[in-house]
């Protein structure tokens, strides 16, 4: 059945920069930006500004990067923590203040900000994105800009705009699990266990807890992830687990949805029996956004490869420097750690660089790709898609829009050395 809409005028506006999406990308591209003197809108379809690390109550910043922004985010949350973390730098996450920081940075830098909108589509001349459209409560309307970042996660933009890409792993387009994360309470933290990655083995007097879990949860839910968070007796839990789920199909994040909620009962049941120091615990709160890792890999101009990461390259034209994380891809087809996964075993601990080419589409202009939509492999995809990293990203992306906004030039013509000047970060020797 096929229903055609009228055609309609819609109210428009023009600002120098559109940035799709406020996770850690969005908030680090709308900042750089701003910053550097352009007017910008932040489209958000949540009620929150910060994507998972808010709306999917996230528990902490995984991995590491040089980033300005980054850190900023860091020490201003210190200056908000209570409690035992009161003025200390953590990388675990309080979701609810950092929404309301969040609305403080982007107010502070003049940042016009859009809860509960969607993005729709793009508006393109050609190969070039002028803007886009949008639709919210107050209706459909067009926003014109020199420079659309998308910072969508999923490339929802860069997709509109038919740029080239790839979906999930390259050898069978399949795409690691969805997850809900979720707090429980009455957490006895003097006998706690935490485990904190895959790889982390806790004995009991039952048994290992790692072990007990895929025995007793089961299939496809059955890894242990538990974290502490700023709140005292209360543990975020990396628990739930849905295979098989395009994030990009409003059917398959519905069933993902679902799968996941189903699990946490049978979950928090299992944590009252074997985790020590769980005996009492009890859901406080859940995410209310689902946890996708990994859709949609553009083509840029360059494109970023595990083997990069691994030798450690710093590429010619990098715009972010001393990016850190491990290779964490999620049991495509199970619980825990994917085969091709590695954590504890992650030998190179100097860092890498991600080049300016990976946010750049290929064949299209216009558009700079924010975040784990970037050009990567799989592999990569799985380190560069860790928060701090993101935030770089932005960073960089915001910093490339305000040097085209101001010398009217291609994305793609702008040298990764003003990039890297803007951001703060300094020339390294190139292999």
């Amino acid at each position: 059945m096929i229903y055609r809409e009228k055609e309609r005028e819609l109210n428009a506006k023009r600002v120098d920069v559109v940035v799709v999406g406020s996770g850690p990308a969005g908030i680090g591209a709308a900042l750089s930006a701003a910053r550097n003197g352009c007017s910008v809108i932040l489209i958000e379809q949540c009620g929150a500004l910060g994507g998972i690390a808010t709306s999917g109550m996230m528990s902490h910043w995984t991995g590491r990067v040089d980033d300005k922004i980054y850190h900023e985010i860091l020490s201003r949350s210190a200056e908000r923590n209570e409690g035992e973390h009161k003025g200390i730098i953590t990388i675990t996450i309080d979701p609810e203040k950092l929404k309301t920081l969040y609305l403080e940075m982007t107010r502070e830098a003049d940042v016009e900000v859009l809860l509960y909108t969607f993005f729709s589509d793009v508006i393109m001349e050609g190969n070039t994105v002028k803007g886009v459209i949008i639709e919210n409560k107050t209706g459909r309307s067009a926003i014109f800009a020199d420079c659309v970042i998308d910072a969508s996660g999923d490339g929802d933009a860069a997709y509109k705009a038919g740029a080239d890409f790839i979906l999930g792993r390259e050898s069978d387009n399949k795409m690691q699990p969805c997850t809900i994360m979720f707090k429980v309470g009455g957490v006895d933290y003097s006998r706690a266990v935490f485990s904190e990655t895959f790889e982390t083995l806790i004995p009991t007097e039952k048994g290992e807890l790692q072990t007990l879990g895929k025995e007793i949860i089961g299939a496809p839910a059955g890894h242990v992830l538990l974290y502490k968070s700023t709140l005292p007796g209360v543990v975020t839990c990396n628990m739930t687990n849905c295979l098989d789920i395009d994030g990009t199909k409003t059917e398959d994040l519905t069933a993902g949805t679902i799968a996941c909620r189903q699990q946490m009962d049978k979950i928090v049941s299992f944590l009252r029996e074997y985790a020590p120091g769980y005996e009492n615990c009890y859901i406080i709160s859940s995410a209310s956004l689902i946890g996708i890792r990994e859709t949609r890999h553009f083509k840029g101009i360059e494109t970023i490869t595990e083997h990069d990461i691994t030798e450690a390259r710093i590429f010619e034209n990098y715009v972010v420097k001393d990016a850190y994380f491990n290779f964490d891809i999620h049991n495509i087809s199970g619980a825990g750690l994917d085969k091709t996964g590695v954590q504890h075993k992650f030998s190179q601990d100097k860092g890498y660089t991600i080049p300016y080419g990976c946010l750049v589409p290929e064949k299209i202009d216009g558009l700079l790709l924010s975040g784990r939509n970037i050009s990567g492999t799989h592999m990569a995809h799985s380190n560069f898609r860790a928060m701090p990293i993101c935030v770089a990203i932005g960073n960089a992306a915001g910093a490339a829009a305000s040097v085209a906004v101001k010398e009217k030039c291609r994305l793609r013509d702008v040298p990764a050395k003003k990039i890297r000047q803007i951001v703060g970060i300094k020339d390294m020797e190139t292999l």
